[in-house]
């Protein structure tokens, strides 16, 4: 795990590196952040001053879920409730509960700060991307003793622990083999999950998690430390205490009208996977040269003008390419 000292390196070097990167007490200032080392309900009462009364969504679980929003054993389910209600009523709960050994899950995922707590960023929590050109907008994750297992994301990240402690596990886009994901859909978050259980592996059932563990990265982030998890890096998220919350930041390295490859994952897996190994062997050749492959880049042995989707994809491009393939996945 690469590390820093307060006052984050440039994104473009973050992004450059490639790397998770430990960014100690990036957030240490937030008032968030020093509420909540003076208690759980100060920092609950710092969300409750900001909170507009929106109904959010959360996650439930009763306490047999053990703070793992997962699957049945059947992996055809969720184990946990999706509901709705007020941010303060979800807070209550989670006081009601912090000193039982046992609680109900409760799980506040991906909440964007500016539709339901819209004075939090003015009263200085938050980061300045200023330099780099962007602002990705915050979102804010609450709930108590929560795991979210271990998941890849499209878009880079920076995640800030504001309450409480959290362990992550990361993992380089190489392991995705040997992490065993589940299926696409449902999940518990949107994204495929690891379905090892990290804190009891069966590693009979899933052996080659071995092997995962051989080139994970473990990292404990306490109040006002942040994390950069570059795109595609696997990440396990474990909250340490009865009460956390954390604040994180995606943003794309690609401009808005390049879509997310998963769209092309998905229409590989309808058009290529099944086919006789022969032909996936050429279309793999084909995805070398044409997307994959190392520089020079397809066409560029073409004139310019002549070079069509083979040049450069800017938005003009992009939504040429978006109107012909809805006109031939209509047909």
């Amino acid at each position: 795990m690469e590390g820093s000292s307060p006052g984050a390196p440039p994104l473009q070097t973050l992004l450059g590196d490639g790397v998770p990167t430990l960014l100690r007490g990036l957030a240490r200032d937030w008032p968030l952040v020093q509420r909540g080392l003076q208690s759980p309900q100060s920092a609950m009462d710092h969300l409750r001053e900001h909170y507009n009364g929106r109904p959010v969504q959360y996650s439930w679980g009763d306490p047999s879920t053990r703070g793992r929003p997962f699957y049945n054993a059947g992996f055809t389910e969720l184990n946990c409730e999706v509901r709705r209600g007020g941010l303060d009523r979800v807070l209550e709960e989670l006081a009601s509960h912090l000193d039982d050994a046992h609680p109900p899950t409760y799980y506040v995922a991906s909440l964007l700060v500016d539709q339901c707590l819209p004075g939090l960023r003015a009263a200085g929590n938050d980061l300045d991307f200023s330099d780099a050109g962007v602002q990705p907008p915050p979102s804010i994750w609450i709930g108590n003793r929560v795991t979210a297992s271990c998941h890849y994301d499209a878009p880079n990240n920076i995640a800030c622990c504001a309450v409480g402690r959290r362990r992550f596990t990361l993992f380089p886009p190489e392991q995705i083999a040997n992490l065993y994901p589940g299926p696409l859909e449902p999940t518990p978050g949107g994204q495929a999950v690891s379905v090892v259980d990290f804190s009891a592996p069966d590693l009979e059932r899933y052996p080659r998690f071995r092997q995962a563990m051989q080139a994970a990265r473990s990292v404990v982030l306490e109040p006002g430390d942040a994390l950069f998890i570059p795109s595609m890096w696997w990440h396990h998220v474990e909250g340490l205490d009865p009460f956390t919350v954390l604040v994180n930041y995606w943003w794309s390295s690609m401009p808005a009208w390049i879509p997310t490859p998963m769209h092309a994952l998905y229409h590989a897996m309808w058009a290529i996977r099944d086919r006789p190994e022969g032909e996936k062997r050429a279309w793999r050749e084909v995805f070398d040269h044409y997307v994959f492959g190392p520089a020079p880049r397809a066409g560029e042995h073409l004139p310019a003008p002549a070079r069509g989707m083979l040049g450069e994809i800017d938005e003009m491009r992009a939504r040429q390419l978006r109107a012909m393939l809805i006109d031939k996945l209509n047909r």
